[in-house]
């Protein structure tokens, strides 16, 4: 059995999908696991009026496909309390007060407390502030707040935001969440770096061509039309996932894993990053698409809630240089996007040819190719090595192969959820996988300097079919490096093996 953490964990926003979705099915796994058994409790908080049993009931329908024995869903639905509540309203928080005094007492959870904020963000820095000002924030234990994305839609707003919230929690209790950063195969990007030689002497422009990411999702934006045609592609997935990736691809060997070591570095890596302040070099270098109708599938402005009129971007494609000594030259490409042929996650590292090919390059049916590495984070899950060797038989023609190593599906599924890893990380007091204020800031300082060039362009948009894998201007941004994009229907493929 796992040490048991004692917590209060407060969600404002309890009614939403994010709870029911994540949040209650991954603290149901905690509390199987251990991690929180007897001295913990749960207060969710949202303007309908529900009462304690039907929340509870709520909660027991969100995790209904893992639950083994009903007399465990029992005892882990009766730590679970609803109060109506407004965000806004000082008098609610007395109620709050009230009953966090009541359950800390019941629960022995010894005034440590979890603020989960799973609601629009433009409510952040009032629920901060009501948290203080109501004396929620106990003396006697720890106390955290774990925050949603969008933090801010700019670095301005940003900015702002985390003033208002520094007035109520410091640096250190605020837990900015990018769920990404909980995946498996995220949080292997270390290892597969650092704990082997081959690839860490071989981590830099020296031996590596290219790097690209891919985040690609066939689903278009489905109910979230209102929200998404104020955001796009740019900030909802390259701000936060994207530049977290490159954060931990680029960064230098931290001193330990410890989380403040950890993130110094990616604060270093972030700020390395080449920022494109004039318009045209930003043109240049970042191509933003939207999904027109196709393969039976509506376009991006036909879809509920968006303005027919919209040039809001569901792909974005770009070039991401980093000027430091260890990627001097080599091209970051990132490309994301809604409505794609394929749902996928991946990074390839593409090594240098060798500067000599012994072996035959025409007539044959294979070539010695570059090696590529591919960290494969979802749906697949896993490592894979492009390789060259001698095809078996007479002669020195060439095969291509892929050393791999994937997860099998009873191995994924009972590897934590990222959600889960997450909210443990926080009840540990860990912020290794959550993100810095110095890392929002400068990510918002990079994606700033794009939004400004396409909001002074703004018919520079490509359209794409749905089902493809976006514009061809997409294409042509590799291509003018003689690059292409690297691109292999890797599920299917190891499906099959």
């Amino acid at each position: 059995m796992n040490t048991e953490i004692s917590a209060l964990f407060t969600i404002f926003g309890a009614t939403g999908d994010l709870a029911h979705r994540k949040l209650y099915p991954s603290l149901f796994r905690l509390f199987k696991k251990g991690y929180i058994q007897k001295n913990f409790a749960v207060i969710g908080t949202a303007r309908r009026e529900w009462t304690d049993t039907y929340f509870r009931e709520v909660v027991a329908d969100s995790v209904k496909d893992i639950v083994e024995n009903e007399e465990e869903l029992t005892e882990f639905t009766s730590h679970f309390y609803y109060i109506s509540h407004n965000v806004n309203d000082a008098a609610h928080y007395v109620e709050l007060k009230k009953l966090s005094e009541t359950l800390d007492e019941k629960y022995t959870i010894n005034g440590n407390r979890i603020f989960y904020l799973a609601m629009a963000p433009q409510f952040f820095g009032v629920i901060g502030d009501m948290l203080k000002s109501n004396h929620l924030i106990t003396d006697n234990g720890f106390n955290r707040l774990i925050i949603e994305k969008p933090f801010g839609h700019d670095l301005q707003s940003a900015t702002e935001l985390n003033e208002q919230l520094a007035r109520s929690f410091s640096e250190d209790q605020i837990y900015r969440i990018d769920h990404y950063l909980g995946k498996e195969m995220i949080q292997n990007i270390s290892a597969v770096r650092f704990s082997n030689m081959i690839f860490e002497a071989l981590w830099n422009n020296k031996y590596i061509d290219n790097v690209q990411i891919t985040l690609s999702e066939t689903v278009g934006v489905e109910d979230r039309g209102d929200y998404y045609d104020h955001t796009g592609a740019l900030r909802d997935m390259v701000q936060n996932h994207v530049l977290q990736i490159v954060a931990l691809l680029v960064m230098e060997p931290p001193l330990s894993l410890d989380g403040n070591d950890v993130r110094n570095e990616k604060i270093k890596a972030l700020r390395s990053l080449r920022l494109y302040e004039n318009k045209q070099d930003v043109l240049d270098n970042f191509v933003r698409g939207q999904y027109v109708a196709g393969n039976e599938q509506v376009g991006y402005t036909d879809e509920p809630n968006v303005n027919p009129e919209s040039n809001t971007e569901t792909f974005v494609a770009g070039k991401i240089m980093v000027d430091n000594f260890r990627w001097a030259g080599v091209p970051f490409y990132i490309r994301t996007g809604k409505r794609m042929s394929q749902k996928d996650t991946y990074i390839h590292i593409q090594f240098k040819h060798v500067s000599m090919n012994l072996f035959p390059t025409e007539g044959v049916e294979e070539v010695a190719q570059p090696n590529i590495l591919t960290i494969h984070i979802s749906p697949l899950e896993g490592f894979s090595l492009r390789l060259n060797t001698k095809r078996v038989g007479q002669g020195t023609e060439m095969k291509n192969i892929r050393m791999h190593q994937i997860l099998d599906e009873q191995t994924s599924a009972n590897s934590p959820e990222a959600y889960e890893r997450l909210l443990l990380d926080s009840l540990n007091g860990d912020p290794t996988n959550f993100t810095h204020w110095k890392e929002v800031e400068q990510s918002w300082r990079f994606i700033d300097q794009i939004r400004n060039a396409w909001d002074d362009e703004e018919n520079y948009i490509f359209d794409y079919e749905s089902g493809s894998m976006g514009p061809k201007e997409s294409y042509d941004l590799l291509a003018r490096d003689n690059f292409d994009w690297i691109e292999f229907n890797w599920s299917t493929k190891y499906k099959k093996d």
